[in-house]
């Protein structure tokens, strides 16, 4: 899952990464109307969270203006306006929620799942492979219904790979689902969460192998029939 955020506070853009992060979700963050636009222009995310207050302009325009140009993303308006003409406003222009600051981050995060489940790029909300199951909204991986308990970045990883199994996945299509807007990756960031993702596996008979092709990319396989 790969979420935007559209909030000009620095410390607020900071702590909403920080628990989006431990959902197990990436996020890019930025501050403004044209870096929204940006983002959008060049990523498919499966969920927008825009404030209302942007230096550059309002957020109501900003949302007006994706759902003109035929966004289909969930949006989620995070704002201090807590009236209801304003709640109405927001709904009207074509946000799919509202939640009013200050806000506690366990609903937060629960509004973020619901609109999640909802969103139109989510292709399926369970992978499966063999024994293997990741709910993409949750980020929750089992195998034989055990929680892996796997950190973001190796669910991350996982995502991809199940959405692709059976088939190589290149090395550089990995690194792009790690990174996030504006940020540069470690060069052993990739190699680092397969390394992991393997160790928690590997003590579990899930019936996949998650197999490197040198040169190229990783592959997830099932070994079982």
């Amino acid at each position: 899952m790969r979420l935007l955020l559209v909030e000009d506070s620095a410390r607020l853009r900071d702590l909403l990464t920080e628990a989006i992060h431990g959902a197990g979700w990436r996020v890019d963050a930025v501050a403004t109307i044209g870096e929204a636009t940006e983002a959008v222009a060049v990523t498919p995310y499966d969920l927008l969270l825009v404030d209302l207050g942007l230096p550059d302009g309002d957020g109501l325009d900003l949302v007006r203006e994706f759902r003109r140009e035929g966004v289909q993303t969930p949006i989620l308006v995070l704002t201090a306006r807590a009236a209801i003409d304003e709640r109405i406003s927001g709904l009207d222009a074509g946000a799919d929620d509202y939640l009013v600051k200050p806000f506690n981050n366990g609903e937060f995060l629960a509004r973020c799942r619901a609109l999640l489940r909802r969103a139109p790029n989510t292709k399926t909300p369970i992978l499966l492979a063999a024994q293997l199951s990741l709910d993409v909204a949750t980020g929750v991986a089992t195998c034989a219904n055990v929680d892996l308990g796997l950190a973001p970045r190796e669910r991350m990883v996982l995502e991809v790979l199940m959405r692709e199994a059976g088939r190589v996945v290149q090395k550089r299509k990995l690194e792009h689902a790690l990174s996030e807007f504006g940020d540069e990756l470690s060069s052993n960031a990739l190699e680092l969460a397969i390394s992991r993702l393997r160790k928690k596996l590997e003590p579990h008979d899930c019936g996949v192998s998650l197999e490197t092709i040198r040169g190229v990319g990783y592959l997830l396989r099932e070994t079982t029939p």
